[in-house]
């Protein structure tokens, strides 16, 4: 399967086998991954490989309890990092001043850039992925069971099988809904109503309103699943841990 192929036929498993990924294809997919753009070639991410069963169930309940993270061989935990570039530049003379938000955000794009390659050289290998948004939930619980040093952070986690399902693909809104050209174009309720009319009228989108007693959509993602008060507790937790892992020096 070319690359592009198998990035149009991405779908989000969620069970799976528990039939052990072999070493060599482990280790195709990590190089494929490591060869992802980073900034300045730094290189500022790590990655927890979790394969051992019982550490997979721990993991599993730090993981909001998603039964995937235990049956599924493989685990990824994608970390920012600058703990390594850190001691390098001391060991070389050189003040590293990386203790700062923005360096926090590069080291996060430089490990979501290596997920999604690993990704996607997972999947040409006919193995499942699914991203774990979780990570960052509990970034301070796994802080501690990875025992991770100042400088590093969890940012995003991948579970990696093979399928013991073959889901429908997610819905996706249509291209115009991300496009613009040469300068943002925002949306008019009439664009609005337009873009999210096929996702609104979904037979799994009846359903889920049903389930929820709710009146659309909408209310679904505001009011059960990313509600305001569960964004403002976990983006507590996220700006604790940025400050306990010596990220949030604003120079003051």
């Amino acid at each position: 399967m070319d690359t592009i192929q198998t990035l149009l036929t991405h779908k989000t498993i969620r069970n799976y086998k528990g039939d052990p990924i072999d070493q060599s294809v482990l280790d195709e997919i990590l190089a494929a991954g490591f060869r992802a753009s980073t900034t300045g070639n730094m290189q500022v991410y790590s990655v927890i490989i979790t394969k051992d069963e019982e550490k997979r169930k721990e993991l599993c309940k730090i993981h909001f309890n998603q039964k995937m993270v235990e049956q599924a061989p493989v685990l990824l935990t994608f970390c920012a990092d600058f703990n390594r570039f850190n001691k390098w530049c001391r060991q070389r003379d050189a003040d590293p001043g990386y203790d700062n938000f923005l360096s926090f955000f590069t080291a996060a794009i430089d490990a979501l850039l290596v997920a999604q390659n690993v990704a996607v050289a997972a999947e040409a290998h006919k193995l499942g992925i699914c991203y774990l948004g979780t990570t960052t939930y509990q970034a301070d619980k796994l802080i501690d069971f990875f025992d991770l040093p100042a400088g590093v952070v969890p940012v995003t986690t991948l579970v990696v099988g093979y399928p013991d399902e073959d889901p429908e693909q997610a819905d996706r809104l249509p291209p115009e809904a991300v496009i613009h050209h040469e300068v943002y174009g925002d949306y008019s309720e009439e664009a609005i109503d337009r873009l999210y009319h096929e996702k609104e009228n979904l037979p799994s989108t009846a359903r889920l309103i049903e389930e929820n007693q709710l009146d659309n959509l909408a209310q679904i993602f505001a009011f059960k699943r990313y509600t305001r008060k569960d964004n403002l507790h976990f983006s507590k937790v996220l700006l604790d841990v940025l400050q306990d892992q010596g990220f949030m020096n604003h120079g003051d």
